[in-house]
């Protein structure tokens, strides 16, 4: 069966597999993502600190100077923001697409409908949890030498005259949180809103729309109208996970480093500050050209394409018991039901007599356990 015509009550399994499948793969893929955000928002005009060549240097530079734990900054908000995110996203993207088909009648959406669905979640999405991943990246960017690392280059800018201001760094998510609050006021935590607006909906509109289409090709291929849909293997949900994430994260990438440098801190010496998302595009165009929109492409692709596979692979997973646990429930239920039914009949016979009894099409005709959830 296709993902697009699951029936509304299952939608509590769909956050709930989507929580779970989203939280698992940042677990194993976190350092792939504080490597690119460092690389995005590299852009010259900070006073101090280290300029990354690529992502080798930045992956040495963080052993270096900042040890293993550098690569798990922001893990918590990221934790918490992938599991909300996507627990969010299947619930409401599936409810959407639900609604849709109720709307024209079908039960199947058309891709277009399908990308219309995912953006229109994306979009809800993007404005609850965008302080969250603000957070994350303002984690990731924290700078915090190890005793003795990075000596030289503070005292290279020293020299030039360009010791930074001291500013005092979040200890962790809670207090990111409310700094921004106080610091900067509610408009604090939607900076980067609008090209994060952009990313959630068109990206998650290719990323689904495409998704979806693979698994139902596959899933009817060689099959005829009668015939239900084959179950899709762990391998072919990997294949078609990866293969959506890679056209989404392509096509939509640039508005992630657009909103990595506007969520930065703009308190620390830098040669230029931020304002807007059209300034930010503005700049990265004159100061860097094209290559500055793809700033952090490699690691981001090493991180997201498995992401996306294992989060996929798990979500599926996890919805098909979830479905299968429901439907044994109702199952049960029901032969609860006909026992109990028997009973009462069977006890209504003898108290009438020999003769008087239920007969066995009585016991048929008793209400037979619906099998849908």
């Amino acid at each position: 069966m296709a993902v697009a015509q699951r029936p509304e009550k299952t939608q509590w399994n769909n956050m709930i597999a989507g929580g779970v499948a989203g939280s698992v793969a940042v677990l194993f893929l976190h350092p792939f993502d504080v490597i690119k955000t460092r690389l995005q928002v590299q852009d010259g005009a900070a006073l101090m600190g280290t300029q990354y060549k690529n992502a080798f240097d930045a992956a040495r530079s963080l052993m270096a100077q900042e040890g293993w734990k550098s690569f798990y900054k922001g893990l918590t908000p990221a934790l918490i923001g992938s599991g909300v995110s996507w627990a969010a996203y299947f619930a409401i993207y599936e409810a959407v697409k639900a609604w849709h088909c109720r709307w024209q009648g079908r039960e199947r959406l058309s891709p277009g409908w399908n990308m219309a669905s995912a953006a229109q979640a994306g979009a809800m999405v993007c404005l609850l949890t965008n302080p969250i991943w603000l957070v994350k990246t303002r984690l990731q960017l924290q700078r915090m030498p190890l005793a003795g690392a990075g000596t030289a280059a503070a005292a290279a800018a020293a020299a030039a005259g360009t010791a930074g201001r001291q500013v005092l760094p979040y200890s962790g998510f809670l207090d990111a949180m409310i700094r921004i609050g106080r610091e900067e006021g509610l408009r604090g935590y939607y900076k980067g809103l609008g090209p994060s607006l952009f990313l959630q909906t068109l990206h998650g509109a290719v990323q689904f729309a495409v998704y979806d289409e693979l698994k139902f090709f596959a899933s009817r291929f060689g099959r005829g109208a009668e015939e239900s849909d084959r179950q899709l293997s762990s391998g072919e949900l990997s294949l078609f996970a990866a293969s959506s994430k890679l056209t989404a994260s392509v096509t939509t990438y640039p508005s992630q480093v657009i909103r990595a440098r506007l969520q930065q801190r703009m308190d620390v010496d830098r040669a230029l500050v931020y304002r807007s998302t059209a300034q930010a595009v503005q700049l990265t165009w004159q100061r860097e050209g094209l290559r500055g929109f793809y700033k952090g492409l490699g690691p981001a692709l090493l991180r997201v394409m498995p992401q996306s596979a294992v989060t996929l692979l798990v979500y599926e997973h996890v919805l098909r018991w979830l479905d299968a646990a429901g439907e044994e429930r109702v199952r049960k239920e029901a032969e609860r039901k006909e026992a109990a039914e028997r009973e009462r009949q069977g006890g209504a016979g003898m108290g009438a007599g020999n003769g008087m009894g239920s007969n066995g099409a009585e016991v048929a005709a008793v209400a037979a356990p619906a099998k849908e959830l």
